[in-house]
């Protein structure tokens, strides 16, 4: 006779009986009480894709906009931001005529509308220049330069190889040659022995030969 069985043993064999559908494997609580499984749903994935509306876009963007404009506005109305910096050009050409290298002229009698922009002595190869800078009346530039350099080697370097005479013109008792220049740029040149002077700029004819016809 067999020994009898254990009343709570389970079967080693769980092959459920014809026609069930074979049962879940749960897996048992410390008490042997089947486990409870985890109600908590799983946390929404995150968009890679801003949430932002065109309308808060158009109001960020403002903000950074605002404090631009009251700069400018600062720098313009407070700083002279589009007003041409004006130089002295007094100590540039004293300092040229104590070097002595050649004749130093200067406008005379120009309206209060001309601005002088840029002032510079320098000796180069070849001789020494003096430049100064204008601003015309109609907000046009101009440069006079007096040169003591070769015109042969000046009238190329500043006016470029294409620089051609246009013919002479009558200026304050002074023969001065009318010479095509750079771009849109015309040029009045005089030919002196000891210098060359030309003015040379985008400004009107009119503009050009008032500046020629002050020197003295």
């Amino acid at each position: 006779m067999e020994p009898a069985q254990p009343a709570d043993r389970v079967p080693a064999d769980r092959t459920p009986p014809d026609g069930q559908p074979p049962a879940a494997d749960v897996s048992a609580g410390p008490g042997g009480e089947p486990a409870a499984t985890d109600p908590t749903p799983p946390p929404p994935a995150v968009s890679g894709k801003s949430e932002r509306s065109p309308k808060d876009m158009a109001i960020s963007l403002l903000v950074l906009l605002v404090p631009i404009a009251l700069l400018l506005a600062f720098y313009r109305g407070f700083l002279g931001g589009d007003q041409a910096t004006t130089v002295d050009p007094a100590p540039a050409i004293e300092q040229a005529r104590s070097a002595n290298v050649f004749p130093v002229s200067q406008p005379q009698g120009l309206g209060s509308d001309w601005t002088t922009v840029s002032a510079r002595y320098q000796t180069v190869e070849g001789g020494a220049n003096l430049r100064l800078g204008y601003l015309t009346p109609e907000g046009r530039g101009v440069q006079l330069l007096q040169s003591s350099v070769p015109a042969d080697r000046l009238l190329p370097a500043e006016l470029t190889s294409q620089g051609q005479p246009q013919g002479p013109t009558e200026l304050a008792g002074r023969t001065w040659q009318l010479y095509t220049a750079r771009g849109n740029q015309q040029a009045l040149v005089l030919l002196e022995p000891t210098r060359t002077v030309i003015v040379v700029g985008d400004a009107r004819d009119n503009e050009l030969r008032e500046l020629a016809g002050s020197l003295r």
